[in-house]
Protein backbone atom coordinates (compact mmCIF):
# COMPACT_ATOMS: atom_id res chain seq x y z
CA UNK A 1 0.00 0.00 0.00
CA UNK A 2 2.79 2.66 1.00
CA UNK A 3 4.45 1.58 -2.31
CA UNK A 4 1.83 2.44 -4.27
CA UNK A 5 0.86 5.34 -2.45
CA UNK A 6 4.40 6.19 -3.48
CA UNK A 7 4.27 5.76 -7.23
CA UNK A 8 0.93 7.81 -7.32
CA UNK A 9 2.61 10.13 -5.43
CA UNK A 10 6.00 10.51 -8.26
CA UNK A 11 2.90 10.37 -11.32
CA UNK A 12 1.60 13.34 -9.89
CA UNK A 13 4.92 15.32 -8.97
CA UNK A 14 5.65 14.34 -12.80
CA UNK A 15 2.43 15.63 -14.15
CA UNK A 16 2.76 19.23 -12.14
CA UNK A 17 6.60 18.79 -13.55
CA UNK A 18 5.65 18.68 -17.28
CA UNK A 19 2.72 21.29 -16.68
CA UNK A 20 5.42 23.80 -15.09
CA UNK A 21 7.74 22.91 -17.76
CA UNK A 22 5.09 23.70 -20.60
CA UNK A 23 4.25 27.11 -18.45
CA UNK A 24 7.74 27.98 -18.26
CA UNK A 25 8.45 27.75 -22.22
CA UNK A 26 4.89 29.74 -23.13
CA UNK A 27 6.01 32.40 -20.71
CA UNK A 28 10.26 32.42 -22.65
CA UNK A 29 8.47 32.59 -25.51
CA UNK A 30 9.04 36.09 -27.37
CA UNK A 31 5.95 38.49 -26.70
CA UNK A 32 6.24 39.22 -30.96
CA UNK A 33 5.78 41.74 -32.86
CA UNK A 34 5.79 44.04 -30.10
CA UNK A 35 6.76 47.26 -32.72
CA UNK A 36 5.84 47.62 -36.58
CA UNK A 37 8.20 45.16 -39.20
CA UNK A 38 10.01 46.14 -41.38
CA UNK A 39 10.19 44.37 -44.88
CA UNK A 40 13.18 45.49 -46.61
CA UNK A 41 12.89 45.59 -50.37
CA UNK A 42 16.47 46.09 -52.32
CA UNK A 43 15.38 47.26 -55.22
CA UNK A 44 13.32 50.44 -55.96
CA UNK A 45 9.67 51.39 -56.12
CA UNK A 46 7.50 50.39 -58.57
CA UNK A 47 9.03 47.12 -59.31
CA UNK A 48 7.27 43.88 -59.20
CA UNK A 49 9.54 42.95 -55.60
CA UNK A 50 8.10 46.49 -54.44
CA UNK A 51 4.19 45.51 -55.81
CA UNK A 52 4.39 41.69 -54.71
CA UNK A 53 6.31 43.06 -50.72
CA UNK A 54 3.52 45.81 -50.07
CA UNK A 55 0.48 43.70 -51.60
CA UNK A 56 2.02 41.23 -48.80
CA UNK A 57 2.68 43.45 -45.98
CA UNK A 58 -1.12 45.06 -46.11
CA UNK A 59 -2.30 42.30 -45.30
CA UNK A 60 0.08 41.20 -42.94
CA UNK A 61 -0.20 43.83 -40.60
CA UNK A 62 -3.61 42.97 -40.75
CA UNK A 63 -2.95 39.83 -38.66
CA UNK A 64 -0.05 40.80 -36.61
CA UNK A 65 -1.74 43.57 -35.20
CA UNK A 66 1.67 45.61 -35.93
CA UNK A 67 1.94 47.54 -39.03
CA UNK A 68 4.32 45.72 -41.47
CA UNK A 69 6.47 48.83 -43.35
CA UNK A 70 7.89 47.91 -46.83
CA UNK A 71 11.84 49.84 -46.83
CA UNK A 72 13.24 49.96 -50.59
CA UNK A 73 16.94 49.88 -50.29
CA UNK A 74 18.28 49.83 -54.04
CA UNK A 75 21.33 49.43 -55.13
CA UNK A 76 24.57 47.26 -55.85
CA UNK A 77 22.23 44.45 -57.26
CA UNK A 78 20.53 44.38 -53.58
CA UNK A 79 23.31 43.75 -51.63
CA UNK A 80 23.36 46.82 -49.82
CA UNK A 81 19.94 46.33 -48.19
CA UNK A 82 20.38 42.44 -47.86
CA UNK A 83 23.47 43.15 -45.66
CA UNK A 84 22.13 45.55 -43.63
CA UNK A 85 19.31 42.81 -43.15
CA UNK A 86 22.25 40.22 -41.85
CA UNK A 87 23.48 42.86 -39.28
CA UNK A 88 20.46 43.66 -38.11
CA UNK A 89 18.78 42.23 -34.88
CA UNK A 90 17.16 38.74 -34.91
CA UNK A 91 14.25 38.94 -32.97
CA UNK A 92 11.52 39.36 -35.88
CA UNK A 93 10.86 42.93 -36.59
CA UNK A 94 13.34 43.17 -39.36
CA UNK A 95 12.49 41.20 -42.29
CA UNK A 96 14.20 40.78 -46.04
CA UNK A 97 11.81 40.18 -49.23
CA UNK A 98 14.59 38.44 -51.78
CA UNK A 99 14.45 37.32 -55.68
CA UNK A 100 16.28 34.55 -56.48
CA UNK A 101 19.08 36.46 -57.82
CA UNK A 102 19.84 36.26 -54.50
CA UNK A 103 20.78 32.56 -54.89
CA UNK A 104 23.78 33.59 -57.43
CA UNK A 105 25.22 36.66 -55.69
CA UNK A 106 27.32 34.85 -53.60
CA UNK A 107 29.17 34.16 -57.08
CA UNK A 108 28.90 37.21 -58.57
CA UNK A 109 30.41 39.42 -55.64
CA UNK A 110 33.48 38.12 -54.36
CA UNK A 111 33.74 41.05 -51.51
CA UNK A 112 30.09 40.65 -49.59
CA UNK A 113 30.44 41.33 -46.15
CA UNK A 114 27.75 38.48 -45.73
CA UNK A 115 26.97 35.04 -46.35
CA UNK A 116 23.93 34.97 -48.48
CA UNK A 117 23.16 31.51 -47.02
CA UNK A 118 24.43 31.34 -43.44
CA UNK A 119 23.42 34.96 -42.55
CA UNK A 120 19.67 34.21 -43.27
CA UNK A 121 16.71 31.90 -41.77
CA UNK A 122 14.19 31.07 -44.11
CA UNK A 123 10.90 32.35 -43.79
CA UNK A 124 9.14 31.12 -46.95
CA UNK A 125 8.54 30.99 -51.16
CA UNK A 126 6.16 33.70 -52.16
CA UNK A 127 5.63 33.58 -55.49
CA UNK A 128 7.44 31.56 -59.01
CA UNK A 129 7.17 33.72 -62.50
CA UNK A 130 8.48 33.63 -65.56
CA UNK A 131 10.26 36.57 -67.28
CA UNK A 132 9.24 38.03 -70.50
CA UNK A 133 11.63 39.62 -73.48
CA UNK A 134 10.24 42.36 -73.99
CA UNK A 135 11.11 45.11 -76.21
CA UNK A 136 9.87 49.26 -77.18
CA UNK A 137 6.98 49.13 -79.55
CA UNK A 138 9.10 51.76 -81.70
CA UNK A 139 11.68 48.94 -82.18
CA UNK A 140 10.94 46.92 -85.54
CA UNK A 141 11.28 43.55 -84.28
CA UNK A 142 7.99 41.75 -83.74
CA UNK A 143 9.54 38.10 -82.80
CA UNK A 144 12.49 36.62 -81.16
CA UNK A 145 14.38 35.50 -84.43
CA UNK A 146 13.95 38.79 -85.74
CA UNK A 147 15.47 40.24 -82.70
CA UNK A 148 18.37 37.97 -82.81
CA UNK A 149 19.28 37.82 -86.13
CA UNK A 150 19.71 42.24 -85.77
CA UNK A 151 21.92 41.43 -82.56
CA UNK A 152 24.10 39.25 -84.90
CA UNK A 153 24.05 41.26 -87.45
CA UNK A 154 25.58 44.67 -85.48
CA UNK A 155 27.43 42.78 -82.24
CA UNK A 156 27.23 45.07 -79.60
CA UNK A 157 25.17 47.80 -80.95
CA UNK A 158 21.79 46.60 -78.97
CA UNK A 159 21.25 47.22 -75.14
CA UNK A 160 19.63 45.58 -72.65
CA UNK A 161 18.43 46.94 -69.48
CA UNK A 162 19.68 45.13 -65.90
CA UNK A 163 17.38 45.90 -63.41
CA UNK A 164 19.00 45.54 -59.83
CA UNK A 165 22.52 46.57 -60.71
CA UNK A 166 22.42 44.09 -63.19
CA UNK A 167 22.71 41.43 -60.43
CA UNK A 168 19.14 39.48 -60.83
CA UNK A 169 18.07 36.83 -62.64
CA UNK A 170 16.42 39.58 -65.09
CA UNK A 171 20.12 40.28 -65.87
CA UNK A 172 21.57 36.19 -65.80
CA UNK A 173 18.63 35.40 -68.18
CA UNK A 174 20.20 37.74 -70.74
CA UNK A 175 23.47 36.56 -70.62
CA UNK A 176 22.46 33.13 -70.73
CA UNK A 177 20.16 34.14 -73.95
CA UNK A 178 23.69 35.81 -74.96
CA UNK A 179 25.64 32.28 -74.65
CA UNK A 180 22.83 30.26 -76.07
CA UNK A 181 22.13 32.30 -79.43
CA UNK A 182 25.56 33.64 -79.91
CA UNK A 183 24.88 36.96 -79.78
CA UNK A 184 26.23 39.80 -78.23
CA UNK A 185 24.26 42.56 -76.35
CA UNK A 186 25.87 45.08 -73.87
CA UNK A 187 24.20 45.30 -70.27
CA UNK A 188 23.08 48.82 -69.04
CA UNK A 189 22.75 48.36 -65.11
CA UNK A 190 20.02 50.45 -63.20
CA UNK A 191 19.05 50.34 -59.49
CA UNK A 192 16.00 48.46 -60.24
CA UNK A 193 13.34 47.06 -62.36
CA UNK A 194 11.34 50.40 -62.59
CA UNK A 195 14.45 52.36 -63.55
CA UNK A 196 15.27 49.58 -65.88
CA UNK A 197 11.88 49.68 -67.16
CA UNK A 198 11.21 53.28 -67.45
CA UNK A 199 14.55 53.18 -69.83
CA UNK A 200 13.50 50.57 -71.50
CA UNK A 201 9.66 52.60 -72.56
CA UNK A 202 11.74 55.73 -73.63
CA UNK A 203 13.61 53.54 -75.90
CA UNK A 204 17.26 54.38 -74.12
CA UNK A 205 17.89 50.28 -74.29
CA UNK A 206 16.29 48.16 -76.66
CA UNK A 207 15.97 45.10 -75.06
CA UNK A 208 14.50 43.84 -71.68
CA UNK A 209 13.68 40.98 -69.30
CA UNK A 210 10.85 41.97 -67.40
CA UNK A 211 8.78 40.18 -64.56
CA UNK A 212 5.30 39.76 -65.92
CA UNK A 213 3.93 41.73 -63.21
CA UNK A 214 6.12 44.67 -64.49
CA UNK A 215 5.76 44.45 -68.19
CA UNK A 216 2.05 43.52 -68.27
CA UNK A 217 0.14 47.07 -68.29
CA UNK A 218 2.87 48.21 -70.83
CA UNK A 219 2.37 45.04 -73.10
CA UNK A 220 -1.63 45.49 -72.97
CA UNK A 221 -0.85 49.33 -74.10
CA UNK A 222 0.94 48.55 -76.81
CA UNK A 223 3.96 50.37 -75.54
CA UNK A 224 6.21 47.28 -75.34
CA UNK A 225 6.44 43.98 -77.48
CA UNK A 226 6.55 40.43 -75.73
CA UNK A 227 8.62 38.70 -77.83
CA UNK A 228 9.43 35.51 -75.43
CA UNK A 229 8.49 33.82 -72.29
CA UNK A 230 11.50 32.09 -70.46
CA UNK A 231 9.61 29.19 -68.95
CA UNK A 232 9.27 25.69 -70.04
CA UNK A 233 5.67 26.74 -71.33
CA UNK A 234 3.42 30.12 -71.69
CA UNK A 235 2.66 32.06 -69.54
CA UNK A 236 -1.42 31.91 -68.38
CA UNK A 237 -1.28 35.87 -68.30
CA UNK A 238 0.47 35.53 -71.94
CA UNK A 239 -0.74 32.51 -73.95
CA UNK A 240 0.08 34.33 -77.29
CA UNK A 241 3.69 35.04 -76.48
CA UNK A 242 5.47 31.94 -77.41
CA UNK A 243 8.44 30.79 -75.25
CA UNK A 244 12.00 30.97 -76.22
CA UNK A 245 12.46 27.15 -76.88
CA UNK A 246 9.73 27.66 -79.09
CA UNK A 247 11.42 29.73 -81.34
CA UNK A 248 14.67 27.53 -81.55
CA UNK A 249 17.04 28.18 -78.41
CA UNK A 250 16.61 24.36 -77.04
CA UNK A 251 16.21 23.94 -73.61
CA UNK A 252 16.65 27.32 -72.55
CA UNK A 253 14.42 27.90 -69.39
CA UNK A 254 14.97 30.53 -66.86
CA UNK A 255 12.16 31.39 -63.97
CA UNK A 256 12.33 33.60 -61.29
CA UNK A 257 10.80 33.43 -57.39
CA UNK A 258 10.31 35.75 -54.49
CA UNK A 259 10.48 35.01 -50.76
CA UNK A 260 11.27 36.03 -47.40
CA UNK A 261 14.59 35.57 -45.01
CA UNK A 262 14.96 36.48 -41.64
CA UNK A 263 18.61 37.54 -40.24
CA UNK A 264 19.51 34.01 -38.89
CA UNK A 265 18.72 33.66 -35.21
CA UNK A 266 15.62 34.88 -35.09
CA UNK A 267 13.81 32.74 -32.64
CA UNK A 268 11.81 29.75 -33.75
CA UNK A 269 8.24 30.82 -32.36
CA UNK A 270 8.30 34.21 -34.38
CA UNK A 271 9.74 32.22 -37.80
CA UNK A 272 6.92 29.55 -37.38
CA UNK A 273 3.92 32.00 -36.54
CA UNK A 274 5.46 34.36 -39.98
CA UNK A 275 5.70 31.18 -41.92
CA UNK A 276 2.19 30.15 -40.80
CA UNK A 277 0.76 33.75 -41.22
CA UNK A 278 2.08 34.29 -44.55
CA UNK A 279 1.46 30.53 -45.90
CA UNK A 280 -2.48 31.44 -44.76
CA UNK A 281 -2.37 35.13 -46.83
CA UNK A 282 -1.06 33.09 -49.85
CA UNK A 283 -4.35 30.82 -49.92
CA UNK A 284 -7.12 34.28 -49.58
CA UNK A 285 -8.64 34.15 -52.85
CA UNK A 286 -8.11 37.86 -53.12
CA UNK A 287 -4.21 37.65 -52.65
CA UNK A 288 -4.29 34.74 -55.56
CA UNK A 289 -6.10 37.00 -57.71
CA UNK A 290 -3.46 39.37 -57.05
CA UNK A 291 -0.68 37.73 -57.91
CA UNK A 292 -2.23 35.85 -60.91
CA UNK A 293 -3.08 39.19 -62.49
CA UNK A 294 0.58 40.28 -62.14
CA UNK A 295 1.99 36.95 -63.92
CA UNK A 296 2.80 35.76 -60.85
CA UNK A 297 1.46 31.95 -59.04
CA UNK A 298 1.61 31.89 -55.27
CA UNK A 299 4.08 29.75 -53.78
CA UNK A 300 4.10 28.94 -49.90
CA UNK A 301 5.11 26.03 -47.86
CA UNK A 302 7.58 25.23 -45.25
CA UNK A 303 11.25 26.74 -44.25
CA UNK A 304 12.73 23.66 -45.39
CA UNK A 305 11.68 23.92 -48.86
CA UNK A 306 12.36 26.98 -49.46
CA UNK A 307 15.98 26.37 -47.94
CA UNK A 308 16.42 23.02 -49.96
CA UNK A 309 15.18 25.86 -53.73
CA UNK A 310 17.68 28.56 -52.48
CA UNK A 311 20.75 25.97 -51.83
CA UNK A 312 19.69 24.32 -55.46
CA UNK A 313 19.61 27.76 -57.18
CA UNK A 314 22.78 29.11 -55.23
CA UNK A 315 24.59 25.97 -57.58
CA UNK A 316 22.92 25.95 -60.68
CA UNK A 317 23.89 29.85 -60.68
CA UNK A 318 26.92 29.71 -59.17
CA UNK A 319 27.74 27.04 -61.79
CA UNK A 320 26.51 29.12 -64.76
CA UNK A 321 28.34 32.36 -63.63
CA UNK A 322 31.44 30.84 -63.17
CA UNK A 323 31.37 29.86 -66.33
CA UNK A 324 30.37 32.36 -67.92
CA UNK A 325 32.73 34.64 -66.19
CA UNK A 326 30.31 37.14 -64.90
CA UNK A 327 31.64 39.19 -62.15
CA UNK A 328 29.84 42.41 -60.46
CA UNK A 329 33.35 43.99 -58.34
Amino acid sequence: MFTLRLRSLARALTVVALGSSALLAHAQAPAWPTKPVTLVVGFAAGGSADILARALSQRLSGVLGHAVVVDNKPGAGATIATAGVASALPDGHTLLLVTSGHAGSGALYSSLRYDPIKAFAPVIKLAATPLVVVVPATQPWKTLPELLEAARKAPGALNYAAGGGGATTTALAAEFLKKDARIDMVQVPYRGSGPALTALLSSEVQVGFEIPSSALPHIQSGKLNALAVTSHTRSAVLPDVPTVQEQGIADFEVTGWFGVLAPAATPQPVMTRLNQEINAILQQPDMRKRLSDLGLEAAGGTPEEFQKLINADALRYGEAIRRLGIKVD
